[in-house]
């Protein structure tokens, strides 16, 4: 298995989900995406898949699912899961999925060089709504520089067009609408779990998570 970040976090928030299934015996790989275009983080995925034994469930969140859509061509895998995360499809970005993050009701902000985060006082509210308020701090204070570019590249071949997908979808999600996510969802042809959480839906409700990957390499895998 490898797992996929969005913007603004780095691998590490993938823990709770990467104990669950090492414990359960899982070769488990994270990728830590640079962040400064599509195509450089779907070198870095591609990397790890490269490294990887056997098959793979490809494993994204938010912007990760951007990623695994281009990456998930690779031979080696043979699934991919969203989790509350964009699924474009040819010649689509995550931009024109998310809308202009410069809109005045968008949670992100600019900053020098091109660069975009998340609002430290709306992080809470937003990405972490069901974190606690700790945690929520940390990571808001810990984010990750978020190239503009990387939001705009479109994908060029969606992996979901050959390869099943699983979706789940975190019906509180106050960055990706929950209707949204559905219709992604259904135009990927994925099979669909819901789970009532926000947008870090991977990280507060880690075992459910874990849960579907799990399913889904038994389903692939066995």
């Amino acid at each position: 298995m490898v797992l996929v970040h969005g913007a603004f976090v780095d691998g590490s928030t993938w823990r709770a989900v990467y104990d669950l299934l090492t414990r359960d015996g899982y070769h488990v790989a994270v990728v830590q995406n640079p962040n400064l275009s599509l195509q450089g983080d779907v070198a870095a995925t591609r990397l790890v898949i490269d490294a990887q034994d056997g098959p793979v469930v490809l494993v994204g969140h938010s912007h990760g699912g951007a990623v695994i859509t281009e990456a998930g061509t690779h031979p080696k895998v043979v699934a991919l899961v969203y989790v509350a995360a964009f699924a474009p499809d040819t010649g689509e970005s995550v931009t024109t999925l998310y809308g202009d993050p410069n809109a005045a009701e968008s949670p992100l902000v600019s900053a020098p060089g091109g660069f975009l985060f998340q609002d430290r006082d709306g992080f809470h509210s937003s990405f972490g709504a069901d974190l606690p308020a700790a945690d929520a701090a940390f990571l808001a204070d810990a984010q990750v520089p978020f190239a503009a570019k990387a939001m705009g590249d479109p994908v060029t071949e969606p992996a979901w067009r050959t390869k099943p997908s699983w979706y789940l979808v975190a019906t509180e999600d106050r960055m990706i609408p929950a209707s949204a996510q559905r219709a992604m969802a259904k135009r990927a042809g994925a099979t669909t779990v819901e789970v009532a959480a926000g947008h870090a839906v991977y990280m507060s409700r880690s075992a459910e998570t874990a849960a579907l990957i799990r399913q889904v390499a038994c389903e692939v895998c066995s």
